[in-house]
């Protein structure tokens, strides 16, 4: 049996990973820490289990910084990338941000996370749930 498996790398390529599919969740989040850790609106996040998630081999490891009590972004030190997100609050999940994957995944977003922290110069047009202080898979 073959597995599926999804990469993807920073700006640079110094840090490189891989994620065997199937992801756990694909969505948009709107939290004020998402969207100042990337100078976005919003972060589009794909969520998968810790053990789906690896550098490949000969791979830079990112830098972490500790964003808030229980929750750590990784990111290249050599281009500046922001791509992980790992927290106490989602045991055991690697959030990758969706950008930096070259290859296919197997789900689009499902809804949007966070929305009652959107900025007010974006209103997501969509028919995706705009969820409230929630995870992607509520």
């Amino acid at each position: 049996m073959t597995t599926s498996v999804a990469r993807g790398s920073c700006l640079c390529g110094a840090v490189r990973f891989r994620a065997e599919l199937p992801s756990k969740w694909v969505a948009h989040c709107h939290c004020t820490f998402c969207r100042r850790a990337h100078g976005s609106p919003f972060v589009t996040w794909a969520g998968f289990p810790s053990e789906q998630f690896a550098l490949e081999p000969g791979s830079e490891s990112p830098t972490w910084y500790e964003s808030s009590a229980g929750a750590k972004r990784g990111f290249c030190a050599r281009c500046g990338s922001p791509m992980f997100f790992q927290s106490t609050r989602w045991p055991g999940e690697m959030h990758v941000a969706r950008a930096l994957f070259t290859d296919p995944l197997d789900r689009e977003p499902s809804a949007h996370v966070f929305y009652e922290s959107h900025v007010s110069w974006f209103n997501a047009n969509d028919d995706l749930p705009k969820k409230v202080s929630q995870s992607p898979q509520q």
